[in-house]
Formats: C-alpha cells, sequence, structure tokens
C-alpha cells in the first residue's frame, strides 16, 4: 500500500488545550495518524508518556514505526477508547494530566478507496470498518437491516430530510441483486433525492456518514465514556474532544454540562440533600473552531469543533 498522508486537525489548539506540561501523562484516545499523539510527546518531553488506543491495525503499525524515536514514552495499544477505564485498570494509572478525543475518521482511512469509506469510491466494495476483524461492514447493514431500521439510522445519524425514500430504494434494489460496491449505493441514493435539492454537496454524504456510525458504533456509550474519562482526570487534567457532525457534539456538551452541574436540589431547601458536586468546569463555553488557513489547506477541518473541560 502506498502511503497515506493525514493531517491533524487543530493541531495546535488540541494540544494547548491539555495544557500539557513536561512529565505528564496524557491519554489519546484516538491514534489515528499519530499527528496529536507526535504533537503531545514533544510537548511533554523530556519524560511524558502518552497511552493511545485505535482499532485500525494500518494506524496501529504506521504509527508505531513513525513514533518509534519515543521509545517507551509511548503506549499504543488495540482497543476501543470506549475501553478507557479497563485500560487506566491494567496499566494501573491513577489519573491522566490530559485526555484527547479526535472523533473524526482518519485521512487515510478516506483516501484509501478500498476501505469503502468514501463516496468518490465508485468501484471499491462497501466495507467502512475501522476494526478489520468486525463482522459488521457497510455491506452488511445494506443488505440485511429491515427497511425501517434503514430508514431510522439515515434520518438520525445522517440527519437525510430523504431517508425513507432511500431506504425504500435500497431495500427494492437489493431484491435484485446484492448491493455490494459503492458505486451501486450512490446510485441509489442519486435516484432517491429530488434534483432541486442535490446542490448541497455530494448526494451520498449524510447516507455515508449515518451507515459508517452504525458500521462502528460511534455513537454507542459515547456519553457515558466522557462522564468517565473526566472523572479519570487529575484534579486541574483537563479532556479536550474534536467532532466532526451535530450528534456528536451535543452529546459531548450535555457530558460536559452534567459534569459541571452542582447541587440539583429544590432552592427552597435549607440544606443539600442530592449529594451532587460539580467535577468539571468548562473551558469552551463555545466550542473552538479551525481558522480559514486552516480550513483551506484541509478542508476537513472545515466540520470541526473542539470542546474542552478541566477537572475541579
Amino acid at each position: 500500500m502506498a502511503e497515506l498522508k493525514h493531517i491533524p486537525v487543530m493541531l495546535k489548539e488540541c494540544v494547548n488545550a491539555l495544557n500539557v506540561k513536561s512529565g505528564g501523562v496524557y491519554f489519546d484516545g484516538t491514534l489515528g495518524g499519530g499527528g496529536h499523539t507526535r504533537e503531545i510527546l514533544l510537548n511533554s518531553a523530556p519524560n511524558g508518556k502518552v497511552i493511545a488506543t485505535d482499532l485500525d491495525d494500518y494506524a496501529i503499525n504506521r504509527a508505531k514505526e513513525n513514533l518509534k524515536e519515543f521509545g517507551d514514552r509511548l503506549t499504543v495499544v488495540k482497543s476501543n477508547f470506549k475501553d478507557f477505564t479497563d485500560i487506566k485498570s491494567k496499566l494501573d494509572i491513577d489519573g491522566f494530566d490530559g485526555i484527547l478525543l479526535d472523533l473524526g475518521v482518519s485521512s487515510f482511512q478516506l483516501d484509501d478507496r478500498s476501505r469503502g469509506f468514501s463516496y468518490l469510491a465508485d468501484n471499491e466494495k462497501l466495507d467502512m470498518r475501522m476494526d478489520g476483524n468486525s463482522l459488521v461492514s457497510a455491506e452488511t447493514i445494506v443488505n440485511g437491516y429491515k427497511e425501517s431500521d434503514l430508514k431510522r439510522i439515515i434520518a438520525e445519524y445522517g440527519e437525510e430530510r430523504f431517508a425513507a425514500n432511500i431506504a425504500r430504494n435500497i431495500v427494492e434494489e437489493r431484491k435484485t441483486r446484492p448491493i455490494t460496491t459503492v458505486g451501486q449505493l450512490n446510485a441509489i441514493i442519486e435516484k432517491s433525492i429530488p434534483a432541486k435539492f442535490k446542490h448541497d454537496g455530494h448526494p451520498s454524504k449524510r447516507t455515508f456518514q449515518a451507515i459508517r456510525i452504525e458500521v462502528n458504533g460511534e455513537l454507542d456509550g459515547l456519553y457515558d465514556t466522557v462522564i468517565a474519562m473526566t472523572r479519570g482526570l487529575k484534579k486541574g487534567g483537563r479532556i479536550a474532544i474534536l467532532t466532526f457532525h451535530s450528534l456528536e457534539d451535543r452529546i459531548v456538551k450535555q457530558a460536559f454540562r452534567e459534569l459541571e452541574t452542582d447541587c440539583i436540589c429544590d432552592k427552597s431547601l435549607p440544606v443539600c440533600v442530592c449529594g451532587k458536586k460539580r467535577e468539571a468546569v468548562i473551558i469552551t463555553r463555545h466550542p473552538i473552531t479551525a481558522g480559514e488557513e486552516e480550513q483551506t489547506i484541509n478542508p476537513r477541518a472545515k466540520s470541526a469543533k473542539l470542546r474542552v473541560a478541566e477537572r475541579v
């Protein structure tokens, strides 16, 4: 495979948000291309450590090679970042100085057309698995889900207004032959969306996003994971999360608000009886977004939002 390129989104903003310091211990739950991981390692020199997780074998092997100069300062674990609590326990880490999540799909996953993530790869098989060992692929979903379930995930995860049309046409098409390639699915989506609504980007964008989220369970347990990660920080430690669509951003925002909320008792009570205490403060009342220059250089940064909270 030719070397694929990855441009980390809001690199400086992420590292600055974490207040990376020499000797700190950090968790990068989405290793990906390793760009953020490298910057954290550089800024935590000479003895800072990073625990990084990913499910993608290509990403893991590539990062181990590209980051080998850091030796045992980097520990890479093949795992879902949602297994954070177990990983923290197994590595016997009391608390982290910072935690970073970049919830976007890596550039090299999109650019490797054989992975089936991109709607621009007409002749490639429908796949979209971040973990190549997973039994569920985009092809599995498109050919196996009931029409009602297809409509639900396309409407909910893709926020696609023509989800009903697309789901119905998928089911009709697969009666004739299995839907196995990106091009087949593109053609179905194309005919499902009225011409006057095809001006807002590629017509397949929302549906592909929805199927990818379903294949990889991207939203499952995210809220609880953000809560657990924040609680896994040292006092004063920060968690920074990059999201790329409104569903993820909403979940992160809600989790941060829950962590920041203090006593929820009726204000008429003379003393607190609920026992709820503020666990974090939100650093970013409004999410940080990429500057114009970065958006020009890296169009994938246009939809990115960075939210940050600090443990108290």
